[in-house]
């Protein structure tokens, strides 16, 4: 048996445990799936190119079918009670952990990212419920004083009822649980359009869900799934049935849905590209720096949003830190992501490849010079074509391509001379705004950055990188990131409405702000 077959091997015994076939319907409203009469997107794996299976997509009549089921799920599942609705949550995390070594496997065959990262992918997942559940119970209003007498006011959460999911590639399984554990708690029914790159995640997700809430007699149409191409996220996008769209992906699909979604004042939660920095002070660890540093450039092949794009480090440790950081990348093992000795798997498609050969010829036409140069791999192992070598290139502050995100392993050496406001000034002078660090034992250096005038992002570490976000914290970013947060701290709000109610409890009724009013 040879390789590509070994791996195709594989690839279904993982189907077969999570209940998935070489070919399965991508539309479902809960437990019902519906044909998927909209054509048939391939899943190819970019660890060997094999072909995965097939998942059919949504049609137009069957995406109306799965809105007007949410629509009833919803005006049962909001009358639940929220902690009801938490234990539902509680039960799936469960679930995702008994599954956590199967669905682990499946993000890397598909996705392409190394088994311990997939891993790391589904106890996102199972955090993410944790944190619901525990929220379920925490969903508090205000009570406030009112300035008429015997009057109270308060304010209360209410569920906003069809929340549009729209997830990109390098995370097919978490992102989505970031949405729906929180709408869930919320009273909100989820429609999960994911990526065409990796639909089978989806399902996987699906099939482990649809057990819990069936054996829970959770209404049909709170966990929805619209497999498709473009078409399927604009029919979301434009909908008004959809009162809140939460997309993931790039800054130019953020732009089409986020105009989309407001031109019909609807609301939007948009997580978009990341040019992050790693700021190296001359005052640095730089072993550890080094640990963050690395990892954020190579984790995923360079395709998380939180990658680490540059490096701006201080002219008096630049050339110990680039020896430091090439004798690291030396090292690097590339292959096959579900053999734990790699440290890297492939690029996404041939698509992605191409976008990391461009910029690196953008880099070298703009006077860039390299550390190491990339290259894509051939030969054994090697045959999808999407193994790359990751790039180490020094540039400057006003090169074009320095602006710009590649999702790829891709990394920009940038010098700073002068203190840490310089450093500062250099990191946030790009168009994105999500993740930033620094790397210093200078407690001043360290508070100057998270300061008001320090880091412009909706990230900011101090010693650590820029990738690695815990479920505790809101996550998101400004600028061309899109200003979305989710996941942790009171992100639970973006998936419900306020309203604030007043109280009348005495027997005649005076007007705010003294009004007189006399009939």
């Amino acid at each position: 048996m040879n390789t590509t077959e070994q791996l195709t091997d594989r690839i279904d015994s993982v189907l077969y445990e999570l209940g998935l076939s070489k070919e399965n319907s991508g539309v479902t409203t809960g437990l019902n799936w519906l044909n998927g009469d909209g054509g048939t997107i391939p899943s190819h794996s970019p660890v060997s190119g094999a072909l995965i299976g097939t998942v059919r997509s949504a049609s137009r009549s069957e995406y109306e079918h799965v809105i007007t089921t949410a629509q009833q799920g919803f005006s049962e599942w909001r009358s639940w009670p929220a902690p009801k609705r938490g234990e539902i949550v509680r039960q799936l995390g469960d679930a995702l952990r008994q599954n956590k070594s199967a669905l682990g496997r499946l993000v890397s065959h598909e996705m392409g990212k190394s088994y311990q990262e997939g891993l790391g992918e589904v106890q996102e997942m199972i955090d993410i419920c944790d944190f619901a559940v525990g929220l379920s119970r925490q969903l508090h209003g205000l009570t406030m004083h009112s300035e008429r007498p015997l009057h109270r006011m308060y304010e209360q959460w209410h569920p906003y009822g069809l929340v549009g999911v729209v997830t990109a590639f390098n995370f097919p399984v978490a992102v989505w649980s970031w949405n729906a554990a929180l709408a869930w708690i919320c009273g909100d029914v989820v429609i999960w359009k994911p990526s065409e790159k990796t639909p089978l995640c989806s399902l996987a997700c699906q099939h482990i869900t649809s057990r819990v809430f069936k054996r829970n007699g959770v209404p049909e149409g709170v966990s929805c799934i619209l497999n498709g191409g473009r078409e399927v996220g604009e029919w979301i996008s434009h909908d008004p049935r959809i009162p809140l769209v939460s997309a993931t992906g790039s800054t130019r699909m953020g732009r089409a849905v986020g105009a989309a979604v407001g031109e019909r004042l609807g609301r939007s939660l948009l997580e978009l590209g990341g040019n992050n920095a790693v700021i190296i002070s001359d005052k640095a660890d730089l072993e550890m720096a080094l640990v963050g540093s690395v990892f954020g450039a190579v984790g995923t092949a360079g395709q998380r949003c939180t990658s680490t794009r540059r490096l701006i480090v201080h002219d008096s440790v630049y050339e110990t830190f680039k020896r430091k950081l090439i004798a690291a990348y030396q090292q690097l093992r590339i292959g096959d992501p579900l053999d734990e000795r790699n440290h890297i798997g492939p690029l996404i498609d041939n698509a992605a490849v191409d976008a990391y050969l461009n910029a690196l010829s953008a880099a070298r036409e703009q006077g860039a010079r390299f550390a190491i140069e990339g290259e894509v791999l051939r030969g054994t192992g090697y045959e999808s074509g999407c193994y790359v070598r990751p790039a180490i290139v020094e540039a400057t502050e006003g090169m074009a391509i320095v602006q710009e995100e590649t999702f790829a392993p891709i990394l920009y050496l940038l010098r700073y001379s002068g203190d840490i406001n310089e450093a500062i000034r250099i990191q946030n002078n790009v168009k994105q705004g999500l993740s930033s660090a620094i790397m210093t034992l200078d407690m001043r250096e360290a508070e100057r950055f998270l300061s008001v005038t320090g880091s412009d992002c909706g990230i900011a570490n101090v010693n650590i990188g820029t990738s690695g976000a815990e479920i505790g914290g809101a996550f998101g970013g400004e600028k061309e990131t899109g200003g979305g947060r989710e996941s942790g701290s009171d992100a639970w709000k973006v998936y419900m409405r306020r309203q604030t109610n007043t109280i009348n409890y005495g027997t005649t009724l005076p007007l705010a702000q003294g009004i007189l009013f006399d009939i």
